[in-house]
């Protein structure tokens, strides 16, 4: 088995043992689940991508098709604030409301906004899709469209799932905002 494939797998593993909350079934005559379509800019302002969220009954399906980005893992990161002006420290810290320690690996975390590595081919272009379980667009604490909205973020290097408070993963090479 590949390292990445590997690091997937762990991934899945330990987002299950970690006992994150599911959400329930949205009640019988709820409105149709939400969606919200985000651009991840880089640092000169050029898109790099869009990423799609929607609201379901098991979670947030995050689905993104990005391009431009150097080969290798890269971090992905829901953080606190709706503002991505460059380098993108304005969207904060991770978005966090459970006040958890940061990743997968520490028997303290994981962050609601932690999300696993993105891993991009050579030529830059890559598709993904993830459920964030403990994220919603609906209304609570969890829900990424709070009074300040929260930012989608891409890192220029691998999140190692441990390293406080945000995986050692470098500079923000793009962003995106969401906001009601």
């Amino acid at each position: 088995m590949a390292a990445d494939a590997r690091s997937a797998a762990l991934f899945a593993l330990l987002t299950l043992a970690a006992g994150l909350p599911v959400r329930a079934a949205p009640p019988e005559g709820a409105p149709a689940p939400s969606s919200k379509t985000v651009v991840l800019r880089d640092q000169r302002g050029k898109a790099v991508g869009k990423v799609t969220l929607m609201d379901t009954a098991h979670g947030l399906l995050v689905r993104g098709s990005l391009k431009g980005l150097s080969r290798g893992l890269h971090a992905i990161h829901f953080h606190e604030t709706g503002k991505c002006e460059p380098p993108f420290k304005t969207a904060g810290g991770h978005f966090n409301p459970t006040q958890k320690a940061h990743g997968l690996m520490d028997p303290g975390g994981l962050h609601a906004g932690d999300l696993p590595n993105l891993i991009v081919p050579k030529g830059g272009k890559v598709e993904f899709e993830v459920f964030a379980e403990w994220l919603t667009l609906g209304d609570g604490p969890n829900t990424v469209l709070d009074a300040d909205g929260t930012a989608l973020v891409i890192h220029a290097r691998a999140d190692d799932y441990r390293t406080q408070p945000s995986g050692d993963a470098g500079d923000r090479v793009a962003c995106g905002v969401i906001t009601r």
